[in-house]
């Protein structure tokens, strides 16, 4: 049986009342750059480190969450700071709250966590230059096409416990 390291990863909002740990290695870290994230993030792109929500530790004050829609009409749940409004994290529909899509530039030490793939790059802005030798598609991916063999076991495991078969 593969042993894991230790992990731990710190991170949280700009005022400093919501404090998070990461307490276990993420799945995959995606770079999205649908216009979409591009508009919820002010930014190029959304880049999330996903996570089983069990190994996210709240440190301090208690996110508030808020639900907001997405295009496939499903929604997402965003968890955010309450006092300076710093989103931290993500739940959507599709994976519910077992799976979260933590904000990787809240984390403290964000450069750790750089992307396993870019995606909707069809959309990305002109100007992003993707790094060689990082997975990038037009549209969407496939996990089972680019998550590594431990990352893929913990996905269907998290799914399969949770009654969705990890089919994503």
């Amino acid at each position: 049986m593969n042993q894991e390291q230790p992990f731990s990863a710190a991170g949280g909002c700009a005022c400093g009342a919501l404090r998070y740990r990461l307490t276990r290695q993420p799945l995959f870290v995606n770079c999205c750059h649908c216009t979409w994230c591009q508009r919820q993030s002010g930014a190029a792109f959304a880049l999330n480190a996903m996570l089983e929500t069990s190994y996210i530790v709240s440190l301090g004050e208690a996110p508030q969450a808020m639900d907001i829609p997405t295009p496939s009409g499903k929604g997402q749940r965003l968890l955010r700071c309450a006092k300076c409004g710093v989103v931290a994290w993500s739940h959507y529909a599709t994976a519910g709250d077992a799976l979260g899509f933590i904000r990787v530039g809240t984390l403290d030490e964000a450069h750790r966590f750089p992307p396993n793939i870019h995606f909707f790059t069809d959309s990305k802005q002109p100007w992003v230059t993707l790094a060689e030798g990082v997975p990038a598609v037009g549209g969407n991916y496939k996990v089972h096409e680019y998550f590594p063999q431990p990352s893929l076991q913990r996905w269907q495991a998290l799914f399969s416990s949770a009654g969705e078969g990890g089919k994503k």
